[in-house]
């Protein structure tokens, strides 16, 4: 019995799945497509009836994926506005929150694929510099929006020395937290302590305050069935 198109959207959906959690955990490279059939449950030999290449598949893995963290970006600072609380502040807090940088699999896609990036392929370099550029564009916005004075130009610069610190910290944490716990946890708290003195007027920027978790993708378990 052939497959149904609705089973095979799934498929692929589950093979999307697959390939971004072991490009995460792992990298690209270092995943085939032996290991990312065998994790979303499948047989090697179906991977072509749903891509071309592997490197078709990362360029549809890391758009997807940035793409997705893009868009909860604009949630977050949207829920943030809703219910009254600083975005800016907020979203400080969750990036340099260890429970962001523990979440691999469904962490901020720009850390996530930060030391990959250059050697993807053209069109997943450009959706990775575009969910790059949006991020600093919403960063920016949201620095304009705590100060006035503040010109579109400034707003940018600082938004790049904001948004370089949060990642770079994420990734140095996250590279050393389990060996050196401690001081991987270290590195997130003072990187909010002193994010959070260059900023204006901000009376819930406590650097001990608790991070409120964004919403997860759900990942369901997988069985094993044929392309």
């Amino acid at each position: 019995m052939g497959v149904t198109k609705e089973q095979a959207v799934h498929n692929r959906e589950r093979i999307l799945a697959a390939a971004e959690r072991l490009f995460r955990q792992k990298g690209v490279d270092a995943v085939g497509v032996a290991e990312l059939m065998k994790e979303a449950g499948f047989t090697q030999g179906g991977f072509y009836n749903h891509f071309a290449s592997k490197e078709a598949l990362v360029s549809e893995v890391v758009g997807k994926a940035v793409a997705e963290s893009r868009q909860q970006l604009g949630a977050a600072i949207a829920q943030s506005r809703r219910i009254g609380t600083d975005p800016l502040v907020s979203n400080i807090n969750w990036y340099l929150s260890r429970a962001h940088r523990d979440d691999i699999n469904c962490g901020c896609a720009i850390a996530g694929f930060a030391g990959e990036a250059q050697h993807l392929s053209k069109p997943a370099q450009v959706s990775y510099a575009e969910a790059v550029e949006s991020t600093l564009a919403q960063t920016a916005d949201m620095l304009a929006k705590k100060n006035s004075n503040l010109t579109r130009e400034r707003s940018y610069a600082r938004a790049i020395a904001l948004y370089s610190h949060m990642v770079g910290s994420v990734l140095l944490s996250r590279a050393i937290s389990a060996t050196q716990p401690a001081l991987a946890d270290k590195i997130l708290e003072d990187a909010r302590a002193s994010i959070f003195a260059s900023l204006p007027q901000a009376s819930d920027r406590d650097p001990h305050h608790r991070a409120k978790s964004r919403p997860k993708r759900m990942n369901r378990p997988l069985r094993k069935r044929t392309s």
